[in-house]
């Protein structure tokens, strides 16, 4: 009897000491295996170059390889579906901007996702819109621009957007709206094609973000820059005039953000961990001036509340902006 006693003691003393052991353990910290960055764009563009900036020293800050994806289509919401679709772990991150998690779903009715199902973790780049047109397009400056819209009514100029609802759809529409202007939308899966057939002549201009493969073809003849959104000249195209420095557009002030989301239901800690390893990234001398060297001027430090509070700001400015085009799903 006091030997099953004593037995049936020291198993209950074992099974004690290894749950406390379990339970003092850690899962290991994460990330554990490389991290997968979703661009929702093709190859070429500045979304991608952006990727391409950050991924390396990301993965560094990180201790597991950023590998970088491209995912085109419907304004970049697939990208941002396929990561959705992915496990909340922070595995998959998605670069975002407006575009794809806030513009999409107003515009593209098959497009079932909505800004508040990511959350931003960090903005990582602002920059700068510009009116580019083909080489040929006989004019010089944006009013020159829309003086030829008017004129062409009959056939009117086509323009490119990285799909529609995007913000470059949208400002566009906004521009016929405020200048009685009537022109044709061709919208492509993303800013690499669309640049292309501007520089071979199949379509008459868009407003894109500016970027080191744009700056080439200028200086190659193949495309032509004839204004920027901003409110100011950006100090990274000093020479280039805003459209607000014209009649047609006064007031006209846009620029455009990108930044690093996960799924609204990742854990915190993960979260955090992203958070701090993408601000220190951003700090990092090469990656800056690479960011430059785009024509983008790397985001400000900033608090998970802050970009929490900028991504709800965007989202209410943006969909306003839809309401006043009276954008419809289609």
């Amino acid at each position: 009897m006091l030997k099953r006693d004593l037995l049936r003691a020291l198993t209950v003393s074992a099974g004690l000491l290894f749950g406390a052991t379990f339970a003092g353990a850690q899962a290991p910290a994460y990330p554990v295996k490389p991290v997968n960055l979703m661009v929702p764009y093709p190859a070429g563009g500045p979304s991608d170059a952006i990727a391409r900036i950050f991924n390396t020293q990301l993965g560094k800050e990180l201790g597991q390889p950023v590998l970088v994806e491209n995912l085109g289509g419907a304004s970049g919401a697939l990208g941002a579906q396929k990561v959705l679709a992915a496990p909340a772990d922070g595995y998959y991150i998605f670069q975002g901007s407006p575009n794809e998690v806030i513009l999409a779903p107003l515009a593209n009715a098959a497009v079932k996702l909505k800004a508040e199902d990511f959350r931003l973790v960090h903005p990582v780049a602002d920059a700068v819109m510009v009116f580019v047109t083909r080489k040929d397009l006989p004019v010089n400056s944006v009013d020159e621009l829309i003086a030829l819209a008017r004129r062409s009514a009959d056939k009117p100029l086509s323009y490119g957007s990285v799909g529609l609802g995007s913000l470059y759809h949208l400002i566009l529409e906004g521009v016929q709206a405020q200048t009685g202007t009537k022109l044709t939308h061709v919208p492509y899966r993303g800013n690499a094609p669309l640049l292309q057939d501007l520089g071979g002549g199949q379509v008459d201009f868009a407003v894109l973000v500016h970027s080191a493969a744009m700056g080439g073809m200028v200086d190659q003849g193949r495309v032509r820059v004839i204004g920027q959104l901003g409110a100011q000249r950006s100090d990274l195209l000093k020479n280039v005039p805003t459209a607000g420095e014209g009649r047609e557009l006064r007031g006209m002030n846009y620029k455009i953000w990108s930044g690093f989301m996960v799924p609204k239901n990742t854990l915190e800690d993960i979260v955090q961990r992203l958070h701090t390893a993408i601000g220190r990234t951003l700090q990092d001398p090469t990656v800056r001036s690479q960011l430059a060297a785009q024509t983008q001027a790397a985001a400000a430090p900033t608090t998970l509340a802050d970009a929490q509070r900028l991504f709800e700001t965007e989202t209410a400015r943006y969909r306003d902006i839809a309401g006043q085009i009276n954008l419809q799903p289609q």
